[in-house]
């Protein structure tokens, strides 16, 4: 994978949580609380103490603005994790600015947020923070306010001291940045090769288990296949040529020679190509994914609207597979009516699946499409024991995702839910792209973005659609 396809998988598929890097600041402020506490209270130190709670409540303000801002399981992007970051660097800086600088033996925790965005963020960032730091330290060494200490026994490190200090701090953010970042990318690029070869082995497995179920199901079906040949052939021969009868006697040959046809190209699926089926546009796959759950009592009803063309795509299984998750949480929960919207424009692709139920509690919103996150709307009583993991939206989440959607959960103000999934319209809209010759079946069920693109948005090989609506059926995706 090339480097700049690694960095783009890392900003957008292994970005930082915010409940990491808020708890990680709660922390920090904690122990930096104490710390000041202890040596002005207990040490009975001289410092500015006020100044000092003044520089941890600004970084605490922070983390409540962030908490009221985002849900605490939103991932971050790469430029606002180096912003926060920075801002911890600032924030210690003037902490140490006010307690000794460099004399104070907790500037060694310049460290931190440099080793955090080594292990997390691109290296331009994480340089761009080791600058940051450096300057903050080479300030400190500068200029700072005295170290609280004795009165009678003040300390004065000789320049020589100050200046190795100076040294092993700036050689500690080289040093650590760089080790750490070459050992999370070496842990990343091993999990990205495993997932890659992971992936290949099951569209091959995918690919052979297809074969082997069109080869049985041409066997099975040419003996009564043949023998409905036969009384055709028969019919044919006793039937009058002029009689009423010869018209649909004819007929029925004909399918039989068509089905015969059919199940010759199932023989060779693996050779064939998906012909018309291999693009879908919006409408047909929104159908694909609503007929199978039309038996059910609640109402689904469509609705189309954009600008321009409708567009089309290729035909992925992870797609199809995820709306019908979506769908099918939707009808668990409605009492009359689902509502499928579709719009679209120049930039992207829209689909909103709407219910008239109870919505998403406030406690679970914020965590929707997060594993073994349970029910909405539904009361504990009512779950049956070991029902529902919580599993069926995040693996319709992890689906669209990898195709290069975004998912969004919210609560309507009328009441009930709704679940967003966006594309970007280049992405979506695949018309240009073509399988090479011999591809394979499989081939036409790729993702929406070329492999040689985006390794990271490879679509999952899923079961077939039987055996899906059979699972669907079963209640097995249900309560998500």
């Amino acid at each position: 994978m090339a480097d700049n396809d690694t960095i783009s998988f890392l900003s957008t598929a292994q970005g930082l949580r915010l409940r990491t890097l808020v708890w990680l600041r709660w922390l920090a402020i904690l122990g930096q609380t104490i710390a000041v506490t202890v040596v002005c209270f207990g040490l009975g130190f001289h410092m500015p103490l006020m100044l000092a709670l003044a520089v941890i409540l600004a970084s605490a303000l922070l983390n409540v603005g962030l908490a009221l801002h985002f849900p605490m399981s939103h991932r971050l992007s790469d430029s606002l994790t180096a912003l926060l970051l920075g801002a911890d660097i600032l924030q210690l800086a003037g902490l140490l600015y006010l307690t000794g600088g460099l004399e104070n033996p907790f500037a060694i925790l310049f460290v931190a947020p440099v080793l955090v965005s080594a292990m997390a963020l691109a290296p331009e960032r994480t340089l761009a923070l080791g600058v940051l730091a450096g300057c903050a330290v080479s300030a400190l060494a500068l200029s700072h306010m005295p170290l609280p200490w004795f009165a009678n026994a003040p300390i004065d490190l000789p320049y020589l001291y100050r200046l190795g200090f100076w040294t092993a701090i700036m050689l500690s953010l080289g040093f650590t940045g760089v080790y750490a970042w070459r050992i999370a990318k070496e842990g990343r690029d091993l999990a990205q090769a495993l997932a890659a070869t992971e992936l290949v082995l099951a569209r091959e497995q995918h690919l052979s288990q297809l074969d082997g179920l069109a080869a049985a199901a041409a066997h099975e079906l040419g003996t009564p296949l043949a023998t409905i040949t036969l009384v055709a052939q028969e019919l044919d021969r006793i039937v009058p040529k002029d009689g009423p009868m010869a018209e649909d006697v004819a007929l029925l040959r004909d399918e039989v020679r068509r089905c015969r046809g059919i199940l010759a190209k199932l023989t060779t699926l693996s050779q064939t190509a998906a012909g018309p089926w291999a693009l879908m546009s919006l409408h047909h796959l929104l159908e694909e994914v609503i007929s199978p759950q039309r038996a059910f009592d609640v109402r689904i009803e469509t609705k189309l609207d954009g600008k321009g063309p409708e567009p089309s795509t290729r035909r992925n299984p992870g797609v199809i597979y995820g709306l019908g998750n979506l769908l099918d949480n939707a009808l668990g929960f409605a009492v009359k009516t689902v509502i499928v919207e579709a719009a679209w424009n120049d930039a992207a692709v829209t689909v909103r699946i709407k219910d008239d139920g109870k919505g998403f509690p406030p406690d679970i919103l914020s965590r929707v499409g997060e594993p073994y996150v349970t029910t909405r709307g539904a009361d504990p009583e009512e779950l049956e024991a070991g029902s529902g993991l919580g599993l069926g939206l995040f693996i319709a989440k992890t689906l669209l995702e990898r195709s290069g959607a975004t998912f969004s959960a919210s609560n309507l103000p009328q009441g009930g839910a709704m679940l967003t999934v966006v594309w970007p319209r280049h992405i979506f809209e695949v018309l240009e792209a073509r399988p090479k010759p011999g591809a394979g079946a499989l081939a036409e069920a790729s993702p929406l973005v070329p492999v040689s693109e985006k390794h990271h948005i490879m679509g999952i090989p899923t079961p077939p659609e039987a055996v899906r609506r059979d699972a669907t059926d079963n209640g097995f995706f249900r309560g998500s």
